[in-house]
């Protein structure tokens, strides 16, 4: 493809991808084909000569379209948004066409330096405070690995990097029974054992007991286990749970615990005012991450990651090989010793174009938008006979159980459990199951970019009916089946 074609073809897929996201209501939100599907309508070889554009295309609408799951359906609402926006989209065509690999500032020093200014307009929207720097991760599990990675030094003293953790003492992490399970991973990968990850209880209202985490901290000093890591969260993946930041900080500072906060997906509501108060304590953190690829407008890949000392980060990952030197080296950043890659795309640029084309007051706008919806939601859940909201709203998040009058608990709890499959299948809208304090919840979640009051409404209309379907299938007699 010479420069020709490809300025005429680039045209084409602008083109195919702005009707995809204008007619992108047709589809039914999941996919509904079945396992290997897909994979049985591609060839078994890659082709030997060159195939025409036109080809291709169509087997992307042929092939690819029914095997893909629409993120940007005004109806999705299942686990968080992964959001996208148009002028993240034209961001991340010049990414890609620029294709620069950012990992030291001489590879690129307009995407090293983008990044350190257009995090730091973040840290200042979200209140963190002067100090903080920022660096974008992939996603909030890859920055939460690097917050434990360094906490993980500092308890061992900076030795664990060199000699391992054998020998010393173990350590532990805490963090709350409604914690997202990238924590539990990200204790198996740094070493320390998932063993030693402690589930603090939780509220009513599904937030950490900071006396609880007290008492853990206590119990395990006592037995010669050292304290490593606090992670709380801001906006738990399973109801949007807000974990109490200072009294835990004021139990991290009192300890010596680093403190790493995961707000993942709620992190983009403290650009607006009204909502700053969930950070309250923030200034006690010694780590912080938010998504703005789940809720700002921007697509993935975008972690925005905020450390209060970027010299510790830098020491747990700095490697120096001649060939990464340069002679800017020690009086520049370079974000390779940031994080776990060495290679780092482009990827402030896209967060640039959306920050300056929606401008803050668009993108609050868009999110007050979600968080009116979903209060609007939660009335329609109060109103409907037989449903009952377990949890919410939280932010843009609310959970719901459908309780028929006349059914026994054993019934009610499997009905629950097959509705979000059920609802899915149906393809209306997609939906996310959790369980609550032992109950099966349908989840659901407001937050796509283009998702009006009447997407939200035609969402709610499809479970109504399908569980009303259900129901009735239930009471003649069917067995559900469940996922």
């Amino acid at each position: 493809m010479d420069l020709e074609e490809f300025r005429r073809r680039a045209h084409e897929i602008v083109d195919f991808v702005a009707d995809y996201l204008e007619n992108v209501e047709r589809f039914p939100v999941r996919s509904p084909v079945r396992p290997g599907e897909i994979a049985a309508r591609l060839p078994d070889r890659a082709p030997e000569e060159p195939e025409a554009f036109e080809r291709l295309m169509a087997d992307v609408e042929q092939i690819v379209l029914p095997g893909l799951t629409h993120w940007q359906h005004p109806r999705f609402l299942a686990f968080f948004p992964a959001n996208s926006s148009p002028p993240s989209v034209l961001g991340e065509i010049l990414t890609a066409g620029f294709a620069v690999n950012a990992l030291i500032w001489q590879g690129s020093p307009a995407a090293t330096e983008m990044e350190t200014v257009v995090l730091d307009w973040l840290r200042r929207e979200i209140g963190l405070p002067e100090g903080f720097r920022g660096v974008i991760q992939t996603t909030a599990s890859e920055a939460t690995l690097a917050a434990l990675l360094v906490a993980r030094e500092k308890a061992t003293g900076w030795r664990s990097n060199e000699e391992g953790l054998a020998g010393g003492p173990p350590l532990a992490v805490y963090a709350s029974e409604e914690a997202h399970s990238s924590v539990e991973k990200d204790v198996g990968i740094a070493g320390i054992g998932r063993g030693n990850l402690r589930r603090i209880p939780t509220d009513d209202a599904l937030a950490m007991q900071p006396e609880a985490l007290e008492a853990a901290i206590r119990e395990d000093l006592e037995r010669g286990i050292r304290p490593c890591a606090i992670v709380a969260t801001l906006g738990t993946t399973g109801v949007g749970a807000c974990d109490p930041l200072r009294p835990i900080g004021e139990i991290a500072r009192r300890h010596d615990v680093f403190l790493h906060v995961d707000a993942a997906w709620a992190g983009s509501a403290l650009i607006l005012p009204e909502w700053r108060h969930l950070a309250d304590g923030v200034e006690l953190v010694d780590s912080f991450v938010f998504n703005p690829h789940k809720w700002l407008m921007t697509n993935f890949d975008c972690s925005a990651h905020f450390v209060r000392d970027a010299d510790a980060l830098i020491r747990t990952f700095s490697i120096l090989p001649p060939y990464l030197r340069s002679a800017e080296t020690g009086r520049v950043i370079d974000y390779r010793d940031w994080g776990i890659p060495l290679g780092r795309r482009f990827r402030a640029l896209k967060l640039w174009f959306v920050l300056r084309l929606y401008g803050l007051e668009g993108l609050r706008a868009i999110l007050r938008r979600h968080i009116e919806l979903a209060r609007e939601l939660a009335g329609w859940i109060d109103r409907e006979p037989g449903f009952v909201r377990v949890t919410g709203p939280h932010l843009a998040l609310v959970t719901v159980r459908f309780e028929p009058e006349g059914l026994d608990p054993e019934r009610t709890e499997a009905l629950n459990r097959a509705l979000p499959e059920a609802v899915n299948r149906d393809g209306r809208t997609m939906v996310t199951p959790h369980i609550v304090r032992g109950r099966a919840v349908t989840r659901l979640c407001v937050g796509q970019t283009s998702t009006e009051r009447r997407h939200v409404e035609e969402a709610w209309r499809a479970v109504v009916e399908v569980a009303r379907d259900l129901e009735a299938r239930l009471r003649a007699g069917e067995e559900l089946p469940v996922g």
